[in-house]
C-alpha cells in the first residue's frame, strides 16, 4: 500500500467516524497505526488495532471557526468546462467538467449562510464510506456544518490576490472552508476545486455529483493525479481572468497576483501547478508528498511546506526549491490537522491528535496568510522570519 493509499484509508476512516456521530461503529485497520514518515495516522478510538471502534452517542452539530480578518466572507458556487480535453478519469462522461467554491472578501450583514456541502454531496460521502441507513445519519447532518461564509454577500470594492486551494486525495473541496474564510476575510479571492471523478463527489451544473472514479485503483499514479489538478487550476485560472463570465465577481481577482496552496496531494498539486503555470507566484503544501519530487530549478518563486513534526519526505524537495523558501513543522499536528477534518471529529465526539484541532486551525491560518501576505501582498510578516512565543508547537527546519 502506498503512502497516499495509506493516508486516503485513514481519512475514509476519519470521514466516516465523522458521518456516524449517532452511533454506528467501525473497525480500525492496521494501517491505522502504521504509516510512514509523513502519513500520520487519525485514530478513530484508543483501542487496539484490531479492535472496534465504537462512535459516541451524541449528536453532530458542526461548525468551523469565524474568520478573524476585517471583511466577512462571500461565496458563490460555479461551474467550468474544459472542451479541451475529456475527463481524465470517465473519458467516456465528455468534457472535464469543475465545480469550484469562490469565496470572496465581503461586507459584513449581508448575504445567506452558505451551506457546507450540497445534500448530493454530503450523500456522497456517506455512501463512500458505507454508512448504514440503521445509523440514523442523514446528509442533511453534514451538510449543515456552521462555515462563517454566505451566499451572494455583497463584495469588498477593489482589486485582490487570488488563491486556489486543491484538497487531499478522495477529500472534497471542502474540507479546507476554514481556510478559505479566513484567507477571504483578509482580502483574499479564493477558488477552492474540486476533482470531478475524483473523490467523495462533487455536485456539478446539470445536478449529477458522480462518486470516486478512481479511488479503489490500487494500481492508480498519484503523480497522474496532480497533474491532471495542475491542469484543472490552470484552465480555472484562465477562467476566472478573462472578463466575467466564467464568475460574476471576477472583476475582483488581481490578476498579477496568484498563489495556491494544498493540503497533501493537494500540496503535490501545488507544487506541479507552479512548475506548469508561471502564473502561479507562490505555493504552499500542507503536509503532502510531492508527486514528483521537484527538479532543481523547476521552482524558483516562494514556497511554504507546512507540515508535521516527523515528516522527513521533503528532504529532497526542500534541497531543489529555490527563491524564498520556508519549511515549517508543527508539533503534536497529524496529518489531517491542516484541514477541517480534525475540528470536526473533534466535535463528533472523537480522540484527537496532541495538537488541539481548534489551535491547529489557528496555526495553519495564522502561517499560510502570512505567507501570502508577505509573497503576494508585499507586506512584510516578522512571523515568518523565525521561532515565535506565541507560537511554540511551530518549529523552523533548517
Amino acid at each position: 500500500m502506498t503512502r497516499n493509499r495509506r493516508i486516503s484509508a485513514v481519512a475514509a476512516l476519519a470521514l466516516a467516524a465523522l458521518v456516524t456521530g449517532t452511533g454506528a461503529g467501525f473497525a480500525a485497520t492496521t494501517t491505522a497505526s502504521a504509516t510512514p514518515v509523513g502519513t500520520h495516522a487519525f485514530p478513530i478510538a484508543p483501542a487496539a488495532a484490531t479492535g472496534t471502534a465504537t462512535a459516541p452517542t451524541r449528536s453532530f452539530h458542526g461548525a468551523l471557526p469565524a474568520p478573524t480578518g476585517p471583511y466577512a466572507a462571500g461565496e458563490d458556487v460555479i461551474h467550468l468546462t474544459d472542451t479541451s480535453r475529456p475527463d481524465p478519469w470517465v473519458p467516456s462522461s465528455g468534457p472535464r467538467r469543475l465545480t469550484v467554491t469562490m469565496v470572496y472578501p465581503a461586507v459584513p450583514g449581508t448575504g445567506t449562510p452558505a451551506p457546507y456541502m450540497t445534500l448530493a454531496e454530503a450523500a456522497g460521502v456517506l455512501q463512500r464510506q458505507k454508512v448504514p441507513a440503521s445509523s440514523g445519519v442523514t446528509p442533511q447532518s453534514l451538510s449543515s456544518v456552521t462555515t462563517h461564509a454566505f451566499d451572494g454577500a455583497r463584495p469588498q470594492h477593489g482589486k485582490h490576490p487570488l488563491v486556489v486551494l486543491s484538497p487531499a486525495y478522495e477529500n472534497p473541496r471542502m474540507t479546507l472552508t476554514s481556510l478559505a474564510t479566513d484567507l477571504a476575510s483578509h482580502g483574499y479571492v479564493v477558488a477552492l476545486v474540486g476533482d470531478t471523478n475524483g473523490d467523495s463527489g462533487e455536485t456539478l451544473a446539470d445536478g449529477r455529483t458522480p462518486p470516486c472514479a478512481i479511488c479503489d485503483d490500487p494500481a492508480l499514479d498519484f503523480d497522474s493525479v496532480a497533474t491532471s489538478r495542475a491542469r484543472d487550476v490552470s484552465f480555472t485560472i484562465d477562467q476566472l481572468t478573462h472578463g466575467t463570465t466564467a464568475w460574476r465577481l471576477a472583476h475582483l481577482i488581481d490578476k498579477r497576483r496568484i498563489g495556491m496552496a494544498g493540503h497533501s496531494l493537494g500540496g503535490a498539486a501545488a507544487a506541479a501547478t507552479m512548475i506548469a503555470d508561471p502564473r502561479v507566484l507562490a505555493g504552499v503544501n500542507m503536509d503532502g508528498t510531492f508527486h514528483p519530487d521537484p527538479m532543481p530549478g523547476q521552482i524558483n518563486r516562494p514556497f511554504l511546506m507546512l507540515g508535521t513534526a516527523a515528516n522527513t519526505d521533503w528532504e529532497r524537495p526542500w534541497a531543489a526549491l529555490g527563491g524564498y523558501k520556508k519549511w515549517l513543522t508543527v508539533a503534536g499536528a497529524d496529518h489531517f490537522s491542516f484541514s477541517d477534518l480534525d475540528l470536526l471529529h473533534e466535535e463528533a465526539g472523537y480522540p484527537t491528535p496532541p495538537l488541539a484541532p481548534e489551535r491547529a486551525i489557528v496555526i495553519t491560518r495564522e502561517y499560510v496568510t502570512a505567507f501570502f501576505d508577505q509573497t503576494l501582498k508585499g507586506i512584510d510578516r516578522p512571523l515568518l522570519d523565525g521561532p515565535s512565543p506565541n507560537n511554540p508547537e511551530v518549529l523552523f527546519q533548517p
